[in-house]
């Protein structure tokens, strides 16, 4: 709970009977109306998705969690594939979309901004990557080197041109995809919807992760980094969790070759190198902390591209904090996170 200062005043009470010239009454000590918590559940941007918040008045609390998923359904809207009707959808099937929403463009000139300081790791123009790989997957094998060369020629963020008026693309058969920035969008919008509410602690869950203030128990949010390869403990037992992290008032994001594979060694999954069309050889997941989810949801996939090697090199010069787990199970973060005992 917020800690709130009181000014306690002295009363001049002029000259009593007993000859005090002043006195100072005790002010009776105020407690802060208690916080009231609740949680909402809902499915959106592919996943299931929370929100854990507390106000001291449930009627304002009520009415920041309906914002809250009016947010995610207008950015839903806009930018999931898993809507035919969506702005992105519309752009995939028709090559252009004319007077992009002010939002949705705003995450498009940001992907490009991410894109061209990545040089090219994060590319939001392979979707057609994607796609080669779900049909083959559908037909029981692994894409040809021809097939794969021949989609990443409609794959270049070079190639998406984005205006006010006009989001096009200059080689036809392109498309993207926002699956690998929308959902930490969604987290920092939401955050905000809360905040405007006069909400000071939440936890937002929309596939990735942002926080207000503290947890229940009074103390900074912790969570959990699922373990990608269930590795067992000394007991033989199955550890479903790699670490815990502090948020430290930061976002997390994370991604992992587990949740979304088109091959059961998950060599091929959903994170694509844009240079090779390939996924990345050396990493089983990757969490990024940052200071706002939209980049730590990008990063995740430029760390990713990076490798196992490099990827901490990279996080420092994006100013942010990284957990990496190889697909050997070897693991290795950044000093700047604050780990607790799993």
């Amino acid at each position: 709970m917020k800690r709130r200062a009181f000014i306690q005043s002295a009363w001049g009470l002029g000259g009593l009977a007993t000859g005090l010239a002043h006195s100072t009454p005790t002010v009776p000590a105020v407690t802060p109306a208690p916080l009231i918590w609740r949680e909402t559940h809902f499915t959106g941007l592919g996943t299931l998705l929370s929100i854990r918040a507390a106000h001291t008045h449930i009627a304002t609390l009520d009415a920041a969690l309906a914002a809250a998923r009016q947010t995610v359904e207008r950015i839903e809207d806009q930018m999931s594939l898993f809507r035919p009707d969506s702005a992105i959808s519309r752009l995939n099937r028709e090559g252009q979309l004319r007077e992009p929403e002010p939002e949705l463009l705003g995450l498009l000139q940001r992907s490009q901004q991410i894109a061209r300081r990545s040089r090219g790791a994060f590319d939001i123009t392979v979707q057609p990557l994607w796609q080669l790989y779900a049909r083959a997957q559908a037909q029981g094998r692994v894409p040809s080197a021809r097939e794969v060369q021949a989609a990443r020629q409609r794959v270049g963020w070079q190639q998406l041109h984005i205006t006010p008026e006009r989001v096009a693309f200059a080689r036809p058969g392109m498309g993207i995809t926002l699956n690998g920035i929308a959902q930490g969008h969604a987290a920092d919008r939401v955050r905000e919807v809360l905040q405007a509410h006069g909400i000071a602690h939440a936890l937002v869950n929309t596939g990735e992760w942002a926080a207000l203030g503290q947890s229940p128990a009074g103390q900074d949010w912790v969570l959990g980094v699922a373990n990608p390869r269930q590795a067992t403990t000394a007991a033989q037992q199955p550890s479903p969790l790699a670490a815990r992290l502090a948020l430290q008032g930061r976002c997390l994001a994370t991604s992992a070759d587990d949740q979304c594979a088109f091959t059961a060694d998950r060599q091929h999954h959903h994170i694509f190198n844009p240079h090779t069309g390939m996924s990345p050889p050396d990493l089983a997941s990757v969490t990024v902390a940052a200071t706002d989810c939209t980049l730590a949801d990008a990063l995740t996939k430029v760390l990713f591209v990076a490798g196992y090697q490099r990827a901490l090199t990279v996080a420092q010069a994006w100013q942010t904090d990284a957990l990496l787990i190889h697909k050997t199970g070897q693991l290795q973060a950044s000093p700047g996170l604050q780990r607790l005992a799993v």
